[in-house]
């Protein structure tokens, strides 16, 4: 069912971030930072893939993220909706059936065998297409996802994820620059914000949280120096 409630953006940021926090998507360790995939580290941890396995949560955040695409980028925007493999796979599908609209997903690279396909699903030359992640974070993964779409002849001038790092200043412009916007439910912030205000974390902890967002660069200098 297509939602037809458009809650205030600001408040979308705010019951993201608690619900994220509800279900302890959320990590905060300041004396053993988390190794991420580039091999940085950081105080902050959060695992999207977690939201699929409570459904009220999952419902409504599905429905924050359909009303924020289409007040932002249109009710009749978009003909088809992709995950991106894998964590973007279910949310993809749930949005697609928000929005009535077919569901594909993007590969992060050929299988291999068979068709050797990266798209799956029917993606149709001229289609425009909405790109569905759990997150983001420099914005660099989404490139990939969106050449691979437009490799069929269909558009891809948007994606939408739960979940934005927000400490990143170049990542909005490198999607821009590549003709794609962002949109997104909550941010770090947004986050720091909600826990501060529910004291889920010690004073001592958020502290070195928030310096990070701060500086990332600065925060991983001074630890290592």
């Amino acid at each position: 069912m297509i939602p037809t409630a458009y809650p205030p953006k600001e408040e979308i940021a705010r019951l993201t971030a608690r619900m994220l926090l509800e279900i302890e998507a959320v990590l905060f360790n300041a004396d053993v930072p988390f190794t991420y995939a580039s091999g940085l580290q950081g105080p902050t941890y959060i695992d999207c893939r977690k939201l699929i396995s409570f459904p009220r949560i999952r419902s409504t955040l599905m429905d924050f993220l359909t009303c924020t695409v289409m007040r932002e980028a249109g009710l009749e925007a978009f003909d088809n909706v992709a995950g991106g493999e894998t964590a973007g796979i279910p949310f993809g599908a749930l949005v697609a059936e928000r929005m009535a609209l077919p569901m594909t997903y993007v590969r992060k690279k050929p299988k291999g065998y068979g068709r050797n396909a990266r798209i799956e699903g029917v993606m149709k030359e001229g289609q425009r297409v909405l790109l569905v992640e759990d997150l983001t974070t420099d914005g660099g993964s989404k490139l990939s996802f969106v050449d691979a779409i437009r490799e069929t002849g269909a558009t891809c001038a948007h994606t939408a994820v739960i979940f934005y790092y927000g400490i990143f200043p170049n990542t909005e412009k490198t999607l821009g620059d590549h003709g794609v916007t962002l949109h997104h439910l909550c941010t770090w912030w947004d986050v720091l914000a909600e826990a501060k205000a529910q004291g889920i974390f010690d004073a001592a902890t958020l502290a070195e949280v928030e310096q990070f967002l701060n500086d990332p660069a600065a925060w991983r200098a001074a630890r290592e120096g």
